[in-house]
């Protein structure tokens, strides 16, 4: 059966972990000792980690997994700005599928200030997985998911706010709207695709100052009528 387990979500590291026959990583954004204790110094364990983006949030233990016989799946782009090279790296390409122990995986473009980001779609184990962060937008759109971990990151109303009294400079307002996804862009997400089969809507790094996790929870719920999750801070 199919878990998710956020580990860490937020600016200072994100890593979740796909639980089942072939356990994933979606990123690892935190120290190698921190990866190893969160997930029960089973890294062993993992088909492999797939790496959305080359930031240090979502990568921090990229080199050292594959020192400890991970298999890292990265966009060229992303390798290249890490300076990766290891026999246990796999360059993968948006709209090229791959299979991952029992995993069919399908990455995607995501759209962020990196090299060359990506989302991914998971199939197997009787689930279907989307899994998008640091992204402004998601171009596509999916049918039958069961499961989706999606970057909420701001309000608009509230990052404004931030702005006008001064807590926000307004060059990092616009760094953060050309690079994560606000809570409306998500609910138009959310009105534009299937979610007739979604078991678990999970909402993933929001910031620190210009977010509200129960806001976000309530009204993503009251929107979708699935439970939802929120991918909390470690």
């Amino acid at each position: 059966m199919v878990s998710i387990q956020p580990l860490a979500s937020s600016s200072s590291g994100n890593a979740y972990l796909i639980g089942g026959r072939s356990p994933l990583l979606l990123d690892c954004g935190l120290p190698f000792r921190q990866l190893q204790k969160a997930t029960g110094y089973q890294l062993s364990s993992l088909a492999g980690c797939l790496l959305s983006h080359e930031h240090r949030d979502h990568s921090k233990a990229a080199k050292d997994l594959m020192g400890a016989g991970v298999d890292l799946y990265a966009s060229q782009g992303t390798a290249e700005a890490l300076g990766l090279e290891h026999h246990r790296l796999h360059i993968i390409q948006a709209k090229k599928q791959i299979k991952i122990g029992s995993w069919t995986v399908l990455p995607f473009e995501t759209q962020h200030d990196a090299a060359e980001p990506l989302g991914f779609l998971l199939a197997g184990e009787g689930a279907k997985i989307l899994y998008a962060t640091d992204t402004f937008y998601i171009r596509y759109r999916f049918t039958g998911l069961t499961h989706i971990l999606l970057e909420v990151n701001y309000a608009q109303d509230i990052l404004d706010a931030n702005v006008e009294r001064g807590a926000v400079p307004p060059e990092h307002r616009r760094r953060v709207m050309r690079s994560h996804m606000s809570l409306e862009t998500a609910k138009d997400f959310f009105r534009a695709n299937d979610l007739g089969r979604v078991k678990e809507i999970w909402l993933c790094h929001l910031s620190d100052g210009n977010s509200d996790a129960e806001r976000f929870k309530r009204e993503i719920q009251a929107l979708t009528g699935k439970p939802v999750y929120i991918a909390q801070k470690k």
